[in-house]
C-alpha cells in the first residue's frame, strides 16, 4: 500500500483547507443544530469545490504530486461498526474506496481509506468533524420506547446519520462537477471519471481478493432520528433505498 506523502499545497490551497477547518470548527463547538447547519453546510460546500478544482488545476497544468493509496484508520469502541460506515460511506461520496479490518460482529476495528492523497485528506478532515459533531448528539439521545436498548437505539442513530451524511455529499460533490469549467477540451465529469478508474485499477491489484461486506443488520429505532440530525447538517438529498445501501459497503 502507498505511503507517500503529497507535496504541501501552495499558499491558494493551504488557505482554502484552513477555511474548511474553521468552519468545521464552529459547527463542532455550535450551541445548536441550527448554529451548526450553517457552518458545515459551507464547510461541505466549499470542500466540494475545492476537490473538483484541484482535479482540474492537476488535469490541466504540470504533474502533481498526488499519488493513489491507502491510509489506515483505527476505528474506537463504542459503536465502532456504525462509525466504520459512517468513514467508509464519506469516503465513498468524496470518491474514495474503503475496506473495512478486523470485524468481529458488530465491531470494526480500522477502516482503510483507499484513492488520491488528495481525496483522502478530504475524507479524514471531515470524518473527524462529522464523529465529533455525532458524539456531541449521541450523549443526549435516548429511545422512545422505555424497553429499548440505549446501546441498540445509538447504534441505528449513527447508521442514519452516516447514511443520509453519504447521500449529501454526493449530491455536493455533483453541483460541483456541473459547475465546473473544463479543463480544455475535456469536461470536469470525464476527468474524475479517469480518476475514478485510476483508483478501481488500483484498489483492485491491493485488495481485489476481498469480499463485499454484509449489510449491517441494524436492530434499533434510531435510525430516523440519526438521518434528521444529518439533515440538520444541511449536506442534502433523500434517504437511500435499499439497493443503494447494499451498494456502499466496501465501495
Amino acid at each position: 500500500m502507498s505511503t507517500e506523502t503529497p507535496a504541501p499545497p501552495v499558499a491558494g490551497q493551504e488557505r482554502t483547507l484552513d477555511r474548511i477547518r474553521k468552519l468545521l470548527a464552529k459547527a463542532e463547538r455550535a450551541g445548536t443544530p441550527d448554529e451548526a447547519e450553517i457552518y458545515t453546510a459551507k464547510a461541505v460546500e466549499m470542500m466540494a469545490r475545492h476537490g473538483v478544482d484541484e482535479v482540474l488545476l492537476a488535469a490541466s497544468g504540470p504533474p502533481r504530486n498526488d499519488p493513489v493509496g491507502g491510509v489506515r484508520i483505527e476505528i474506537e469502541d463504542p459503536y465502532s461498526g456504525a462509525k466504520a460506515r459512517l468513514l467508509g460511506w464519506t469516503a465513498a461520496a468524496l470518491r474514495c474506496r474503503w475496506v473495512m479490518h478486523d470485524v468481529r460482529g458488530t465491531r470494526v476495528g480500522a477502516v482503510t481509506v483507499f484513492g488520491f492523497a488528495s481525496d483522502r485528506e478530504r475524507v479524514e478532515l471531515l470524518y473527524t468533524s462529522l464523529l465529533l459533531q455525532a458524539a456531541r448528539q449521541l450523549t443526549r439521545v435516548r429511545p422512545e420506547h422505555p424497553g429499548e436498548s440505549v446501546t441498540a437505539y445509538r447504534r441505528s442513530w449513527i447508521y442514519g446519520f452516516a447514511y443520509r451524511v453519504h447521500e449529501r455529499l454526493r449530491q455536493a460533490e455533483e453541483a460541483a462537477v456541473a459547475e465546473a469549467p473544463p479543463a480544455g477540451t475535456t469536461s470536469a465529469a470525464l476527468v474524475l471519471a479517469d480518476r475514478g478508474d485510476r483508483v478501481d485499477r488500483a484498489y483492485a491489484e491491493e485488495f481485489g481478493d476481498l469480499r463485499r461486506a454484509r449489510r449491517p443488520q441494524v436492530s434499533g429505532t434510531g435510525y430516523g432520528h440519526g438521518a434528521a440530525a444529518a439533515d440538520r447538517a444541511d449536506l442534502g438529498g433523500p434517504r437511500l433505498d435499499g439497493r443503494e445501501r447494499r451498494e456502499l459497503d466496501h465501495r
